[in-house]
């Protein structure tokens, strides 16, 4: 899925929009802290329920107006599915 750096993956994804990169890191961080913990592992190494979390992360990077995402909950545990519905919902509540 993502080969280098978890926080490289989620910054590189930020450049393509303006405005803080900080803030925009501190909101995925503050959404999935194990994502902080994690910031200096490489990104193929997360777990899968990791790498779901990479990925909404990455596309919250760029501020996006509309997120689609196509099987957010493929290979993960029951409880992480639950987690990353419940993100979502969040996500789709503040707009």
């Amino acid at each position: 899925m993502f080969g280098s750096l978890s926080e490289e993956t989620l910054r590189k994804e930020a450049y393509c929009r303006p405005g803080d990169l900080r803030d925009r890191l501190e909101a995925v961080y503050t959404m999935f802290p194990v994502l902080a913990e994690r910031q200096r592992s490489l990104a193929a190494a997360l777990s899968s329920g990791q790498q779901q979390m990479l990925a909404i992360g990455r596309a919250l990077m760029t501020d996006p107006t509309l997120l689609i995402r196509d099987e957010p909950s493929l290979g993960l545990s029951p409880l992480l599915v639950n987690f990353v519905f419940d993100t979502i919902q969040s996500l789709n509540e503040k707009v």
